[in-house]
């Protein structure tokens, strides 16, 4: 019995250092750094307000010049600047302008608490009780849409942001 047990661990240990050796030579690409480097910036709420699928594919356009650095309104104006030191690019020279990220907001006069829109929330960002009205954590959204897409009173409206300390920044200077 003590033998059986002896040769199984050693086996275990003999062909897990093994596997480990050829995992660490034998690696495969992952595909491109910068990819990984944008991804890693990226908000990863996969909200889908630049268009894309999911942070991944943002990512991937992004790298390839096929998207604008612009183009994630939850990164805001931090990410748009990391952005642009990764692909070296002059933030004087973006054409496209900055869009604050729109979030949901939800009328209180015509909510009735069915509670489909939090239970499409993503990011558990609206809260309520079953026939209670709902309200939404302005932070936590992140502007997918999906509530309003599940409410059947129509009482859900998506917004852009409203400016405050946190995300204002100074305008562009004008060109002369």
């Amino acid at each position: 019995m003590f033998m059986a047990i002896f040769v199984l661990t050693s086996m275990g240990l003999v062909l897990g250092t093994l596997l480990g050796i050829a995992a660490k030579y034998l690696a495969v690409d992952e595909g491109n750094p910068v990819v990984k480097e944008i991804e890693s910036l990226l908000p990863n709420s996969q909200c889908g307000q630049c268009g894309f699928p999911g942070c991944g594919p943002a990512a991937e356009a992004i790298a390839e010049g096929k998207a604008d650095i612009t183009c994630c309104p939850p990164g805001g104006q931090l990410l748009v600047e990391k952005l642009a030191a990764i692909m070296d690019i002059d933030l004087s020279t973006l054409e496209a302008q900055f869009t604050l990220p729109v979030v949901a907001t939800i009328d209180g006069a015509t909510c009735t608490g069915c509670t489909k829109c939090y239970k499409a929330c993503p990011t558990d960002a609206i809260v309520g009780a079953n026939k209670q009205m709902h309200i939404v954590i302005s932070k936590a959204c992140t502007g997918c849409s999906r509530c309003k897409e599940a409410c059947p009173e129509d009482c859900i409206t998506m917004a852009p942001e409203v400016a405050s300390i946190g995300t204002w920044h100074w305008p562009k200077p004008e060109a002369a």
